[in-house]
């Protein structure tokens, strides 16, 4: 187990790496090829109905894992993008993505996609919205805002190498401890426990369900196989939505990431949050 244990985090911890890399590389890099006054009026325009739809639509076609969506925030903040737009993005961009929502149909079902699809681009934009409507913009550290000036956004690699690295000296102590806790509890938590022990109808299982999901690390992409097999073993739809959801919406990798941007206000906010989005979510598809 402890060799399985070990394959596991150096797996999470390279994949972690190369994609947080490659997109704070690629993220800044475009930086001064986007038009951010234009794209900041659409996401924290007036119109509040069109900076979600734009937020969800950046979300839709952004196939980021939950660890890799964070140098977007980043960079969203940055960019004094609308916090509660940007808080739309976090929640909803881990657990959209049309390829994955493709494969889900064909697996799941059409009805099981389109009802994951609708729930949590409805609870991603009400969580959003709420999180900045009880003030937890205040909670975002400032330290990620400073030393920035719109007028020197220009299209340089050294420049986003300097950012990158600046990013990771950050962040990275915080990545590689999440992903050895995360490859401690993959590797020690058999799926065949979970299918047994959640099988039944009962209301409860569907919290516990989020509950474990919380701390997985475990892709959207991976949890579309798991979840078909979970279904065939016994376990109810319902707790495979709240897993499924709460292990693409949040892993202690992510929350290590979080915790370097926002103070811990907000990264608790945040874990309530994605706890509530996979526990109402699994609740509504005990009704379809």
């Amino acid at each position: 187990m402890l060799w399985t244990i070990f394959q596991s985090f150096l797996s999470i911890a390279l994949e972690l790496t190369v994609l947080f890399i490659g997109i704070s590389l690629l993220i800044s890099l475009i930086q001064g090829l986007i038009p951010y006054e234009k794209l900041n009026g659409y996401l924290s325009g007036r119109s509040t109905a069109l900076g979600v739809l734009a937020a969800l639509i950046l979300a839709f076609v952004t196939p980021f894992c939950s660890c890799s969506t964070i140098p977007v925030i980043v960079n969203l903040l940055k960019e004094k993008v609308r916090f509660g737009i940007v808080m739309v993005f976090l929640f909803s961009s881990p657990v959209l993505d049309p390829t994955i929502i493709t494969l889900m149909g064909a697996m799941l079902g059409v009805k099981v996609a389109v009802t994951y699809t609708l729930i949590t681009a409805i609870l991603s934009t009400v969580i959003g919205l709420l999180l900045e409507k009880l003030g937890f913009e205040k909670s975002v550290k400032q330290i990620i805002m400073t030393e920035y000036e719109e007028s020197a956004q220009k299209f340089s690699l050294r420049r986003a190498l300097q950012e990158t690295i600046g990013l990771m000296k950050t962040v990275y102590p915080y990545l590689i401890i999440g992903a050895a806790i995360g490859a401690v509890i993959h590797g020690a938590v058999p799926t065949e426990w979970i299918s047994s022990t959640f099988g039944g109808d009962q209301w409860w299982i569907v919290p516990i369900a989020a509950i474990i999901g919380i701390p997985l690390y475990i892709r959207l992409s991976m949890m579309i196989p798991m979840s078909q097999m979970l279904i065939v073993k016994g376990m109810a739809v319902a707790p495979v939505m709240a897993l499924m959801i709460s292990s693409a919406g949040a892993s202690l990798p992510e929350l290590a990431l979080l915790n370097s941007i926002f103070q811990k206000k907000l990264v608790t906010a945040f874990v309530i949050s994605v706890f509530a989005m996979a526990t109402i979510s699994g609740f509504l598809f005990y009704l379809i």
